[in-house]
């Protein structure tokens, strides 16, 4: 998408995108039927690492789950395959990694607040030295991990003779001499014991000779998560995103009022660089609702509010960043405001695309598609659930229509992905005079409840720019009831390739295209 008819170096080309065919891939922690979900199963952040080999899960129960893919290290590196012209297996697998216990619940005694653990959100770090090293946050309280890989050291050669003994059966002996001997007050042990032991290793008449020291060595490998860095007592509200910086060095933390900026190496103090808090409460008429970090650009960062806007600062303007570069939003037209406006409106989840140039923000109702050189509108605007409006009223009731789904572009730019009820999941082309709009559903037959969206015709470049509007159907194909006690909010875009990781419940599934 060009601006104004300049030229662009973005990945969002004039030539319409191909349909892609989705195909099921993987499932990890799949239900059976009528299974009960435990809520503390139920995944609540996921996340890509930059190169996209490894995929960080979160839990309702503060775990942290680690899988990494195995279809390319199974064959060497990519540099390797493409100097081979080696033919790139069409379905990336991964597998289980490791997992460790992130969060715990707590108590704020001073404010009589339970504090849940929960995983809200997940970021990688830079990598070094083989080791990974994330960030993952509850309400209150961001970690900084590091999980690498130790070798389990064991002990052996006891005073046991190694001609009679097979493999490691010297570290299992030496397990039984510790464990079946009966110790005595003074230091010695019972005859009953060295008999029993007399049986399993034959002692010479003349006894040991000498006595050999055990020694220490290393075997298999584990993996090892330790917590590095605790950053706490720095939000009176609950965290909502957490972003790393291009610098490798610094991140920051947003909550409802405030946004932090934290160097990875210092835990005890933090920069606040955005405060939206009104001298009195009472005149309070926007929250923060998510905040990220420029791909590329150290000294710049977006965040959204409950208002429907998206503000860019820059760092290096001032120390508090309360006065915007640029501001995002869409006008209503007058006399079109009701009680639901501006609930629908607010910003659950924005993005970056991977160039930095395109900003991809999700409300209740549609997905917009921001260019950061035109703050005119958004360039391109994805109806989701547009045919939930008449049932405003109910999602209200019901405590649905304050579902906060997430949003993700692919790597390549071209297409952008959501989630909605049902555990269904929308994908929509964003190139100029794509009407690709699919709907598919998180299950092993993603295609089951596929939506039939009728063609369209190509659009100018003009008309994109003015904000062109795509809806993706109001039911499915067999006219099944959408489901609002299922709900598909978390989900993630490989970083290279088409490739979608998405959570329903407590199951994560993997789809490849």
């Amino acid at each position: 998408m060009n601006n104004h008819g300049e030229e662009n170096d973005s990945h969002l080309s004039e030539v319409p995108s191909e349909p892609l065919e989705w195909n099921f891939s993987q499932v990890f922690g799949e239900r059976a039927a009528g299974e009960d979900v435990q809520e503390v199963d139920i995944i609540s952040a996921i996340e890509f690492d930059k190169t996209g080999e490894h995929l960080a899960t979160g839990d309702r129960g503060g775990r942290v789950v680690l899988f990494e893919r195995t279809d390319t290290k199974d064959h060497g590196y990519r540099r390797d395959l493409e100097r081979m012209d080696y033919s790139m297996s069409r379905q990336p697998e991964f597998r289980y990694k490791t997992e460790f216990q992130s969060h715990e619940p707590e108590f704020d005694y001073l404010k009589s607040l339970e504090i849940e653990e929960k995983i809200n959100k997940i970021r990688w770090c830079q990598t070094a030295n083989s080791a990974l090293f994330l960030l993952s946050t509850n309400d209150k309280t961001i970690k900084f991990w590091k999980v690498q890989e130790k070798k389990v050291k064991k002990i052996c050669d006891m005073n046991v003779d190694p001609s009679k003994s097979v493999g490691n059966s010297c570290v299992a002996g030496t397990s039984n001499l510790t464990s079946q001997k009966q110790y005595l007050a003074n230091g010695g042990c019972s005859e009953r014991s060295y008999d029993h032991l007399n049986k399993e290793f034959p002692f010479p008449r003349e006894g040991i000779p000498s006595l050999r020291l055990p020694t220490v060595a290393s075997h298999e490998t584990g993996l090892v998560a330790s917590c590095r860095r605790i950053y706490a007592h720095a939000h009176d509200y609950h965290i909502n995103s957490i972003s790393t910086n291009s610098d490798g060095e610094t991140f920051i933390s947003a909550d409802d009022l405030r946004i932090n900026l934290w160097n990875l190496d210092i835990s005890n103090q933090s920069f606040n660089i955005v405060d939206v808090k009104p001298t009195n409460m009472e005149d309070l008429t926007e929250v923060i609702t998510s905040a990220e970090f420029h791909p590329t650009h150290c000294n710049t960062l977006a965040y959204s509010s409950s208002k429907g806007s998206i503000r860019l600062i820059d760092l290096r303007q001032s120390a508090l960043c309360d006065t915007h570069t640029k501001l995002f939003e869409v006008q209503e037209a007058a006399g079109s405001k009701s009680f639901f406006t501006e609930i629908i409106a607010s910003v659950s989840d924005i993005k970056f695309g991977r160039d930095g140039r395109h900003i991809l923000s999700r409300d209740y109702m549609t997905l917009k598609l921001w260019d950061i050189n035109m703050d005119s509108g958004p360039v391109a605007t994805f109806q989701v659930h547009e045919h939930l409006r008449p049932k405003l009223c109910d999602l209200y009731e019901n405590d649905s229509i304050f579902d906060k789904f997430e949003c993700c572009l692919s790597g390549d730019g071209m297409r952008i992905a959501t989630g909605s009820y049902s555990n269904l999941f929308r994908i929509f082309g964003c190139t100029t005079g794509s009407t690709e709009a699919t709907t598919l559903e998180a299950s092993k037959n993603p295609m089951r409840r596929q939506v039939q969206t009728p063609s369209r015709p190509s659009r100018s470049l003009g008309s994109l720019t003015r904000g062109a509007r795509r809806d993706s159907g109001s039911a499915d194909a067999n006219g099944n009831t959408f489901d609002f006690t299922t709900k598909l909010l978390h989900l993630a875009w490989h970083p290279t390739e088409n490739s979608i990781a998405c959570a329903a419940a407590n199951s994560l599934y993997m789809y490849n295209a």
